[in-house]
């Protein structure tokens, strides 16, 4: 089977990115949503950090079933496929008339999207040359990033003149026409003579991953960083600002855009920089380290003004993209051939994190006085606990991140690590 032609591989690139896209403004969705989803449904604070974490649980369980139906079933079916579950799962959401129905709805939106990001690496990996891939994948996590900042204050101010149903209606049809535009346009990958995956090759590779104690440190560094930049920039940043600043919905909002979009481009000046520099562990331990540090002004209750809030925000982003060195450490610690499986170990973590920590948060902030009510709003010395788990989560992504090992920007496996 020949390549496609140029635009058909720009098609086929352009849908999988769509596809990846939708996926992740679902995943930030809920900050912008959470006071109208708790007025909607009456529900806890608690019940809303389950909710919000069902997407990274299903997310998190996929990763590596992901890998595999990418390398079976080919990226043609995969975007179809999760497209229709997304439309579904979405549709489901915004019409739901109970708290159950949306949960259920979240569930697939998670199980659709959740192949639409190795779909994308599959097609760039099948079409492109390897001296684009960085590039192209560089690419796809920076707009990827983006999308979940307009699920901020873009999205918030969206919802000043409709109503939240109205929009993830039409994202859901939005979901549907992508999914069948991938049908029709991506192509079929071409089958080699010996496709068939060796015996026992997979689950030897994710024995030889989890057993290597040099995949430790990154992974629990990724779920400390991931538990404590993402549960807050995804779900409870938005109602905190409201209820401890006295901010509006949008001006919050505001300040997950800023820290989403800035922890995007910081991802490729980290990435550019650590191969510039042929260092990892610097770079990846400092950020750990920066995160730690921009919830210190929080915790001591410091009211900051517009100016240096934005900025304690964008720092905070900024920090946390030090997790996109992840993947490079775990490749260069671990088989080359066991490549894609160390990658999605480490990449399971990210997600790992918020899906415990969402809902930590919610019952941190449930044993306040005002949780009897059920009030949408929580005293400032509730927060302050929640905050505290946060931080938590941050030093435990800073210890870690401590013990990972520095490869020098090359492959260090088999090799006795430096004293």
């Amino acid at each position: 089977m020949s390549a496609p032609s140029p635009a058909r591989r720009l098609a086929g690139f352009a849908l999988a990115l769509a596809a990846y896209l939708i996926g992740l403004f679902h995943r930030a969705a809920p900050a912008a949503l959470a006071g109208d989803l708790a007025q909607s449904f009456a529900t806890s604070a608690a019940a809303l950090g389950v909710l919000a974490a069902t997407y990274y649980w299903v997310y998190t369980a996929m990763q590596i079933p992901s890998g595999v139906l990418a390398d079976t079933l080919g990226p043609r079916r995969l975007l179809a496929g999760g497209g229709v579950i997304v439309a579904a799962g979405g549709a489901l959401f915004a019409l739901a008339p109970s708290f159950g129905a949306a949960a259920g709805g979240r569930v697939l939106v998670a199980l659709g999207s959740s192949v639409a990001f190795v779909a994308c690496l599959k097609l760039i990996a099948s079409w492109y040359e390897p001296r684009i891939f960085a590039t192209l994948t560089g690419l796809v996590v920076l707009v990827g990033n983006l999308s979940s900042a307009a699920a901020g204050g873009p999205f918030a101010w969206v919802l000043q003149s409709l109503g939240w149903r109205e929009v993830l209606l039409a994202l859901a049809i939005a979901s549907l026409v992508v999914a069948i535009a991938s049908w029709v346009l991506v192509d079929e990958l071409p089958r080699a003579p010996h496709a068939a995956p060796r015996e026992a090759g997979w689950r030897a590779g994710l024995a030889a991953v989890l057993g290597n104690r040099a995949t430790w440190p990154i992974f629990l560094a990724n779920f400390g960083m991931g538990a404590s930049f993402l549960s807050f920039a995804t779900l409870w940043a938005v109602p905190f600002l409201m209820d401890v600043h006295g901010l509006t919905r949008t001006t919050a909002a505001h300040h997950v855009t800023v820290a989403l979009a800035v922890f995007a481009a910081s991802g490729l000046v980290v990435g550019a920089a650590s191969d510039r520099i042929r260092r990892r562990k610097v770079l990846y331990a400092g950020g750990a380290g920066g995160l730690l540090a921009a919830w210190m002004p929080l915790l001591v209750g410091r009211t900051l003004d517009a100016p240096a809030s934005y900025l304690l925000f964008g720092a905070m982003g900024a920090a946390a993209a030090g997790m996109t060195l992840s993947w490079a450490c775990a490749k260069e610690v671990n088989a080359p051939r066991f490549a894609g499986i160390s990658t999605g170990v480490v990449n399971m973590a990210i997600f790992l994190g918020p899906a415990v920590m969402q809902p930590v948060v919610g019952w941190v902030l449930d044993l306040g006085a005002q949780a009897a009510t059920r009030s949408a709003t929580h005293a400032p010395e509730d927060w302050r606990r929640a905050l505290w788990a946060l931080a938590g989560a941050a030093l435990v992504g800073f210890a870690s991140a401590m013990f990972v090992r520095e490869t020098r920007a090359r492959s260090v496996y088999g090799q006795p690590a430096a004293r």
